[in-house]
């Protein structure tokens, strides 16, 4: 298992520089970077000073930034943001600040990037928990349900409702939610910006927290309802696959109710499939973002944190949040794949056996 452990973690440093590599070169060939947008602005702020000069009849001369910079005024931009180095030698100055968790200020918000990220992890955080949450919560019941009452009423009629909702995307269940339910057509009976209201420090505890869940109510729904189709589905087929196995027909045989066959044997044989991914969602449960929820809801985080940050050319949020949360994809799929041991202990990475 030590060995095992030992691969795995010193392939995470190939495949980790090798992601930042590619991504990098891509950057490269990039139009628009932020010097050039510095430059635009600065000539479009020039033409319209000049287009006011013009228009007021001022005979002083037209507005200086319309003459466009000079090349000692580029090259000083260049310094400032580091492009007057090769590529090679940012790439690397990169990778070791990188090491050091030194991930630098956002071009565009001119803030450090790991205070920018801390500030947007809230909203991420409150939709990716609750998702995670509901999705475990209420999937595995009903998927254990579906598989006893397999072929019955009760198992079509839901997997309908299950697939209907999953058809759904879920930018447009939003809207939809909003339109019934936002103040849209019909109802105004929740909140849709933010996630909390503007009155929130004046309110006792028990009013934020009613407060705080009323707000979450339509972006977590819109979020949640796609992802009960998988994990409900999942968990039927591995219970379904279970039960139709020698074991149970042998505990059945012994006289053990109904009851004891499903929850003393069955159950822990059948959650192997979903036990192990729990790392995997609970992690990302933490650090997603989508930036369709988020953006239809007024909710300011990761998601539209790095959207705005590719349009904006903003290197540094970019390819720092790149580098992070790839670490954390692959440490999180070793400990994924470590589960698989805990749960199920016929499995073992030792290769002499």
């Amino acid at each position: 298992m030590a060995a095992y452990i030992l691969r795995r973690l010193l392939l995470m440093i190939p495949t980790l520089f090798g992601i930042m590599a590619v991504t990098f070169v891509v950057i490269q060939f990039v139009p628009g970077g932020p010097v050039e947008q510095i430059i635009s602005q600065m000539e479009a702020r020039g033409s319209s000073g000049q287009g006011e000069v013009a228009a007021g009849g001022s005979s002083g001369g037209i507005y200086r930034g319309a003459k466009g910079l000079t090349t000692e005024q580029v090259d000083a931009l260049k310094k400032l943001y580091g492009f007057d180095r090769p590529a090679h030698e940012r790439f690397a100055l990169m990778i070791w600040n990188y090491l050091r968790f030194d991930f630098g200020e956002s071009y565009y918000y001119h803030r450090s990037v790991v205070d920018l990220v801390i500030d947007k992890l809230p909203v991420s955080i409150s939709l990716g928990m609750w998702t995670f949450l509901l999705t475990y919560l209420i999937s595995i019941p009903l998927g254990i349900r579906k598989a006893v009452r397999h072929g019955d009423r009760f198992d079509a009629a839901t997997s309908i409702l299950i697939l209907a909702g999953y058809s759904i995307p879920g930018f447009v269940l939003g809207v939809l939610l909003i339109v019934l339910f936002g103040g849209g057509s019909f109802w105004n009976l929740f909140p849709i910006r933010g996630l909390v209201s503007d009155n929130w420090e004046t309110l006792s505890w028990s009013a934020r927290i009613f407060d705080y869940l009323w707000h979450m109510v339509l972006p977590v729904t819109a979020s949640v309802i796609g992802s009960f189709a998988v994990m409900t589905m999942l968990t039927k087929n591995s219970f379904l696959e279970e039960i139709s196995k020698q074991y149970v027909l042998t505990a059945r045989a012994k006289g053990l109710t109904e009851q004891a066959v499903l929850y003393r044997h069955v159950f822990r044989n059948a959650l192997i499939p979903l036990v192990t991914g729990f790392p995997g969602s609970f992690v990302a449960a933490f650090f997603s973002g989508s930036l369709l929820i988020e953006t239809i809801f007024s909710l300011d985080g990761l998601g539209l944190l790095g959207y705005e940050s590719v349009i904006n050319r903003d290197y540094p949020v970019v390819l720092a949040t790149l580098y992070f949360f790839t670490l954390l994809g692959l440490v999180t799929k070793l400990i994924t794949d470590l589960t698989y041991v805990v749960v199920d202990p016929r499995i073992t990475f030792d290769c002499t056996q």
